[in-house]
């Protein structure tokens, strides 16, 4: 990884951003009842960034301890997409995320049709978590493919627009997502989402006076802006520039774009992904003698 090219992009894209700073149908849920063969629980998983893509099947990566081992009432599907980050791997972030959510809803709504009675989880880690996110908060909002009430459950791991008012298992990570919260939250089923942050995790875990990551994230989130949501973006960039004036305002955000201030932003991300934050998961314990892996595994078990 370019650690100084991945520091360019982020203050440049803050830099873009301090211009600114100045200037579904639904199914029915009816009565039906499952067909024979249908699960209990029908798992869409959703992968993080660089564990799938295009030319591979299907990975489970970070959420293979989530879904593997699962009771045989359930079933699980993992979505396939491009799964990049940078501009210079091709897809662009939200046309990535993109894809990940058009192909998940696919699948639920193919399931819904198929199994009426069979309930949803959703999971994700990393980008994953962000487009399962997204999804759920689509559903939540009545604007979803199903309504509420077939979601069983929402797990997140690492999710870059992690709310702090979302339910947080484990200890309490400091900031947001660096793609700043969801508009809205998740509707109707924050109560059965569930996020996990490391609290050295700067995807999920962007300090509130982070001005050149979140300016970052944000544009990252709108890589591939749809007209329709212009009105989210709106609110989201203003939520940045509303906090960044009541910290100085423009001068905080040149005091964060210097040079001096960028190499050190570059050697900050690099010892970030030396430190493996991201991927530490399978480790992180959450109290009660789990880890963050074991208990989203046991919290979806527990819905089949």
């Amino acid at each position: 990884m370019q650690w100084k090219k991945v520091a360019a992009a982020v203050g440049a894209a803050a830099a873009v951003m301090s211009g600114v700073a100045t200037s579904g149908s639904v199914l029915g849920s009816g009565a039906a009842h499952a067909a024979p063969g249908c699960p209990s629980l029908y798992v869409v998983a959703i992968p993080g960034t660089w564990e799938t893509g295009h030319d591979k099947t299907p990975q489970p990566g970070m959420l293979s301890g989530v879904t593997r081992g699962l009771p045989s009432s359930a079933q699980v599907d993992y979505v396939t997409y491009a799964a990049t980050a940078f501009p210079w791997e091709g897809e662009v972030y939200g046309r990535s995320k993109k894809e990940a959510v058009d192909s998940a809803r696919g699948l639920i709504a193919n399931m819904a049709r198929r199994c009426g009675a069979t309930k949803i989880a959703l999971v994700g880690y990393s980008q994953g978590a962000d487009a399962a996110g997204d999804l759920a908060a689509e559903i939540g909002t009545g604007l979803g493919v199903v309504p509420p009430d077939r979601v069983a459950g929402v797990g997140l791991i690492s999710d870059p627009r992690r709310s702090p008012t979302d339910i947080q298992v484990g200890p309490i990570a400091p900031g947001a997502g660096a793609g700043g919260p969801r508009v809205g939250g998740f509707g109707w089923l924050s109560d059965r989402t569930r996020t996990i942050c490391a609290v050295d995790d700067l995807y999920c875990a962007t300090e509130t006076d982070d001005f050149i990551m979140r300016f970052a994230g944000f544009l990252a989130q709108v890589s591939d802006a749809n007209p329709a949501n212009l009105w989210r973006y709106q609110l989201e960039a203003g939520s940045i520039i509303r906090d960044l004036m009541e910290h100085g305002g423009i001068p905080t955000l040149q005091a964060q774009l210097t040079d001096s201030a960028n190499q050190q932003r570059a050697e900050d991300i690099e010892n970030f992904y030396k430190s493996q934050a991201h991927t530490v998961y399978g480790s992180y314990s959450v109290g009660g003698g789990h880890t963050a892996i074991s208990w989203m595994h046991s919290w979806i078990a527990g819905m089949a």
